[in-house]
């Protein structure tokens, strides 16, 4: 393999390493997710889009999350912003991340209102040159918020007013991020209507509801009246971690088998974008500088 000979010591190792050369990718470009029930790949634009992810424990919602972390993660035109209940399943990308979120309420609300400032001061530049979205050739760059886990932030962490806070700053960041660049990735084990309420659910372009312990929390996820239609998310097998129905372009569910990263694959695509992240920020201005606003990096 073609190795750049730019010396890299990694997570503290003393010793100079060598970092592969990777792929040149962007958020504009598709994500793969995986291939359908046909056996053919399967790429979503992510792009002035979001989606939400759901299913019972074990169904592979973290696994369809991490690919998409991975291919924000190598994209060198997205600011990452994790949200992590268990701190786990997106842990491995914390060093690449400009703000990781663990288990703390306080430190998610204040994120989430970080973002939220970012958006509308994008949203009084764009007005400014009479543009209604932002483009690949604008200098600030996108910001992927991903959460794994929405029930901890909105459902058990802290109480009911910070709750409700944080559920309120996620629903407005869905609604009115996209034109500006603020893509969000949500997952949640509780596929529940006070969990994943109409209001937010029907914001959400893409869905993908893997296992589901009944129809119920199927038609919660993929919209109500799919599973009379034939489409329920309560019909994978258990033991076929990370098939789910996705909808996507069309509008209809389509059987999904989601691409699966060990954690060591994580690792080594981690290590790389930790390494592409951190040249670029020694050698490029850093977002705030060029919009003159804070970008969602770690208080």
């Amino acid at each position: 393999m073609t190795t750049d000979t730019i010396p890299l010591p990694l997570r503290g190792d003393p010793q100079p390493d060598t970092v592969p050369v990777g792929p040149i990718m962007s958020i504009f470009d598709p994500v793969f997710l995986g291939i359908d029930e046909f056996g053919q790949p399967v790429y979503l634009p992510m792009m002035y889009r979001n989606i939400l992810i759901g299913g019972e424990p074990g169904a592979g919602k973290s696994s369809l999350l991490n690919t998409i972390v991975g291919h924000a993660a190598l994209s060198t035109d997205v600011r990452l912003c994790l949200l992590d209940g268990k701190q786990v399943e997106l842990g491995l990308w914390k060093d690449a991340a400009d703000v990781f979120v663990g288990p703390n309420i306080g430190h998610a609300i204040r994120t989430l209102i970080r973002v939220q400032r970012v958006m509308d001061n994008r949203y009084t530049f764009l007005l400014s040159r009479r543009r209604r979205k932002v483009g690949p050739n604008d200098l600030f760059g996108q910001i992927l918020v991903a959460v794994d886990e929405i029930a901890y932030f909105s459902a058990t962490a802290g109480d009911d007013k910070t709750q409700k806070l944080f559920a309120a700053l996620l629903r407005d960041i869905v609604a009115r991020g996209r034109a500006v660049g603020i893509i969000v990735a949500a997952a949640t084990q509780r596929p529940s209507s006070d969990i994943i309420p109409p209001s937010l659910r029907d914001l959400f372009a893409w869905r993908f509801a893997g296992r589901c312990t009944n129809d119920v929390s199927s038609d919660i996820v993929l919209g109500h009246g799919w599973y009379a239609r034939g489409f329920s998310a309560n019909s994978i097998d258990p033991d076929n971690q990370g098939e789910g129905f996705l909808i996507a372009e069309g509008g209809m569910p389509n059987r999904v088998k989601a691409a699966y990263m060990t954690d060591m694959d994580i690792i080594r695509v981690a290590d790389y974008a930790t390494w592409t992240r951190r040249r670029d920020r020694l050698t490029t201005p850093h977002p705030a500088a060029v919009d003159q606003q804070p970008v969602a990096v770690a208080a």
